[in-house]
């Protein structure tokens, strides 16, 4: 689902300080500030035990202490503290392949990780409105950018892509009339772009955020243009799953997520798991 990073890469981004990633910031808002959601009566609920994985930072990770972390670590304890619930709250890390099954056993009352809400899945899951959407982004190096209009700008470059990925689709859809060049790997991509093969690549947003930062970057290179969503291709955004059966859950995590936005918890844990802003 998420390009993969090293947890070295990892550590390093998270001491930018928040203030420096503060003043880069621009997460979207999801909720909409005139919608009431009442908060649910959770008191009959014992256990809320939410399974991930630990293989996708910086959403979910082993840190260098041998603990579980990420953005979704921090982002369930902070339901369960605006919930007042942190006492019956656990986070347990499993397979990817064993999430369903712990969900539809009892194991766990809850998925977060990122699994997507298929129409097949909405029939046996309730799902939580979206907390994050990935985006689909273009990079250039710093001093050639794209100017406005994109689809304007585009004409007579040349665009890395990964060949036959999501990203690769987005471009062909959106912009029919621009040229783009299939890569094998991301690595041979952005090594192209810095040895100005090409003029920029498109791909995911949040992955080429790390990228930006890193060493092997050196700064030389910066988004262009806007982030684009793309519903049709990346899905509805990322959410948390319970059961049909749960589905008090389900509203007790929205009323936790819309407060936690307004308060602006949430994108606190964006800054902090990505210093460099991808929207």
């Amino acid at each position: 689902m998420y390009s993969r990073i090293t947890t070295t890469l990892l550590s390093a981004l998270l001491l930018l300080s928040a203030a420096q990633a503060t003043a880069m910031a621009d997460f979207p808002h999801y909720w909409d500030g005139r919608e009431r959601i009442s908060k649910p009566d959770l008191t009959a609920v014992k256990r809320i035990r939410f399974v991930t994985t630990v293989d996708y930072p910086p959403f979910n990770f082993i840190d260098n202490t041998g603990r579980i972390s990420g953005f979704n670590i921090d982002l369930a304890r902070a339901i369960c503290s605006e919930l007042d619930i942190t006492a019956i709250c656990q986070i347990e890390a499993r397979p990817w392949n064993e999430l369903q099954a712990a969900l539809e056993s009892g194991e766990a009352e809850a998925i977060l990780a990122g699994l997507r809400p298929t129409a097949e899945l909405r029939q046996k899951y309730a799902f939580t409105a979206p907390y994050m959407r990935p985006t689909a982004r273009f990079l250039t190096l710093a001093d050639q950018q794209l100017a406005n209009p994109i689809d304007k700008a585009l004409e007579n470059r040349n665009v890395g892509v990964i060949s036959d990925s999501v990203h690769q689709a987005i471009f062909a859809d959106y912009f029919p009339q621009a040229h783009w060049i299939g890569y094998p790997t991301r690595e041979l991509m952005l090594r192209d772009l810095k040895a100005k093969k090409i003029d920029a690549v498109f791909g995911d947003g949040s992955d080429l955020s790390f990228w930006i930062g890193s060493p092997e970057a050196a700064h030389c290179c910066t988004f262009a243009g806007r982030p684009y969503t793309a519903p049709q291709f990346l899905g509805d955004g990322l959410m948390i799953a319970t059961t049909l059966q749960n589905s008090d859950l389900a509203d007790g995590f929205n009323f936790a997520l819309k407060a936690m936005e307004a308060k602006g918890t949430i994108s606190e844990l964006y800054l902090r798991y990505f210093p460099v802003d991808f929207y």
